[in-house]
């Protein structure tokens, strides 16, 4: 069914078929513009998005400082090795292989006696160990070094 403009109507009128576009057009902007509102006005769901994108940053840098520290604490465990005499180097390692056996039989000894949640905890810190040995090895090494040093001093 067309709609032809009869001679009362003026020349530019919209056609049935053009309002209804218009406000089907209408419509949807409105909704759109409603639901822009309503993200705006959800301070909750806002909050929660912000604390994931804060977390994931978190993260990211946790993670870069992480590798720089293994980085750092690996360059300073192979320069101490470069510049440590052999001599100091085998009993750096003969100590470090005592205190390690001393430490196994104290952890043996402490596991037998102490009750499951000292003993969870101990378990939770010598993973962490594991996972961050070079560090450790690294000031440990630091540390033999420093002491060699200074008993060498106080001999001399």
């Amino acid at each position: 069914m067309s709609h032809q403009p009869q001679a009362d109507e003026p020349a530019g009128a919209p056609t049935p078929d053009e309002l209804r576009e218009q406000v089907e057009h209408t419509r949807d902007e409105l909704g759109q513009t409603v639901e822009a509102l309503a993200a705006k006005a959800d301070v909750k769901t806002q909050a929660k998005e912000k604390a994931a994108a804060i977390k994931e940053q978190a993260a990211e840098k946790a993670a870069l400082a992480a590798d720089q520290v293994r980085h750092t604490a690996a360059q300073a465990a192979e320069m101490i090795k470069e510049k440590t005499p052999d001599p100091v180097l085998d009993k750096a390692a003969h100590a470090a292989a005592q205190v390690r056996d001393s430490v196994t039989h104290a952890g043996h000894l402490a596991a037998a006696r102490a009750p499951e949640p000292v003993r969870e905890k101990a378990e939770a810190a010598s993973t962490m160990a594991r996972a961050n040995r070079i560090p450790l090895v690294a000031a440990a090494a630091a540390l033999a070094f420093f002491l060699l040093l200074r008993h060498r001093r106080r001999r001399t």
